[in-house]
């Protein structure tokens, strides 16, 4: 993906990489449920969100992935942050509820161009987040975004690339960093290996 491109028209849905956890993603399923239940169709939801009834549905089905920057469009227009959107079908077992999330339990977003998102964090009431995110090479979220509270991040492997405000920074394994979510953020990795970075965000807002 290059810097500049966007990412709102309809794409074929890319495989499962070799780490995701167990348990089939129901992205689809939870924006169709949340819509339905707010009663808005389809082209009411387009109208508000500016993305096409096609590129909705296709969603919906599970026939493509979204972007960051067009998940946070249809959120805000559902009233509920990304958070909300994470899923898996996988069991969590009573012992481990709201307390500790296996490996194999993650919640996971997959995105366009193989941006792929694991929540850590057991409970979605806490007022924190932990996320785990795979960037293949040439992986780029193009368009900046804001929220409200704050973040902050650790390169675990690979080359990062981050956009805050008018200030641009070049990362590598080990280097960390913090910012203002409120700032216009948007970032990438612009090497030719997978970055793999743990954020932290606070309160929950993404």
């Amino acid at each position: 993906m290059t810097k500049g491109k966007t990412s709102d028209s309809a794409r074929t849905a890319k495989p499962v990489s070799d780490d995701a956890p167990a348990g089939e993603s129901f992205l689809g399923e939870r924006i169709r449920g949340l819509r339905k239940r707010q009663g808005l169709t389809l082209a009411e939801l387009a109208q508000r969100s500016q993305l096409s009834v096609g590129y909705i549905s296709q969603l919906e089905r599970d026939l493509s992935r979204p972007s960051v920057d067009t998940l946070l469009k249809i959120g805000r227009c559902l009233g509920v942050n990304i958070q909300w959107f994470f899923s898996t079908r996988s069991e969590v077992s009573e012992a481990d509820a709201g307390y500790v999330v296996r490996k194999e339990s993650r919640q996971n977003i997959h995105y366009d161009d193989g941006i792929y998102d694991q929540l850590l964090t057991p409970n979605p009431s806490g007022q924190i987040e932990m996320v785990h995110s795979r960037f293949p090479p040439g992986a780029y979220n193009p368009t900046s975004y804001t929220h409200e509270g704050e973040e902050v991040g650790y390169v675990l492997t690979g080359t990062f690339e981050l956009w805050v405000g008018e200030r641009h920074f070049l990362l590598t394994e080990g280097d960390s960093f913090r910012f203002a979510s409120d700032e216009p953020h948007r970032y990438g990795n612009p090497g030719e290996t997978d970055a793999v970075v743990l954020w932290v965000i606070t309160p929950p807002t993404y």
